[in-house]
């Protein structure tokens, strides 16, 4: 086995010095929201939420008294509550992808050669090396793109969206697994 060598040494160190994360307060409250993209990462603990996980609690574990019946029936509810909402958030951004075209904001150049060509112009431009200022760029409707017709429009929207769609699937397949735990030993203590 080889052993590094001073150079690779200093070399480690000087990336474990870039990689440790932000140091600024700034830069640590950015990081720390980071996983709130979709508003799915925590329970939701509003008073209309508890109301209603416990309306459903009530009427999955019926006239039982037991504690634990109750609290695995909180637990089935709270899931069905969590994927209710999951699937309003999918709805919700093929909507958005359906009447805005998609969820970033247009684009000024179809490529990033065209952007890049567009930004050495300017730069001519300014120190006075190219006579005229290069046109600004106008934005691609990205809606100019999109079917007029009703299932073409919601098929690309959904085909626009399908990354996001992926990413909240882990929530959905999270409040599933914890419902259909839940649905089980709901029934083992509702049964034994």
């Amino acid at each position: 086995m080889n052993m590094p060598t001073e150079r690779q040494i200093a070399a480690n160190r000087a990336n474990g010095r870039r990689s440790r994360g932000p140091t600024s307060l700034h830069g640590k409250a950015r990081a720390g929201r980071n996983s709130y993209r979709h508003g799915l990462t925590g329970p939701d603990s509003s008073a209309g939420f508890l109301v209603q996980v416990e309306k459903l609690a009530h009427r999955l574990a019926g006239n039982n008294q037991s504690a634990i019946v109750r609290k695995f029936a909180r637990v089935v509810a709270e899931a069905d509550l969590e994927l209710a909402r999951v699937r309003r958030v999918k709805a919700a951004l093929i909507e958005r992808a359906s009447a805005l075209g998609g969820l970033v904001p247009p684009k000024h150049f179809r490529s990033m050669m065209q952007e890049v060509r567009w930004c050495q112009a300017m730069d001519l431009w300014f120190r006075g090396l190219r006579s005229s200022r290069p046109p600004q760029p106008a934005p691609i409707n990205p809606l100019a793109s999109m079917p007029v017709a009703a299932p073409g429009r919601s098929a690309e929207a959904c085909c626009r969206m399908l990354t996001e769609l992926i990413r909240l699937d882990r929530y959905a397949n999270r409040a599933f697994t914890r419902r259909d735990r839940a649905i089980r030993e709901l029934v083992k203590a509702m049964t034994g």
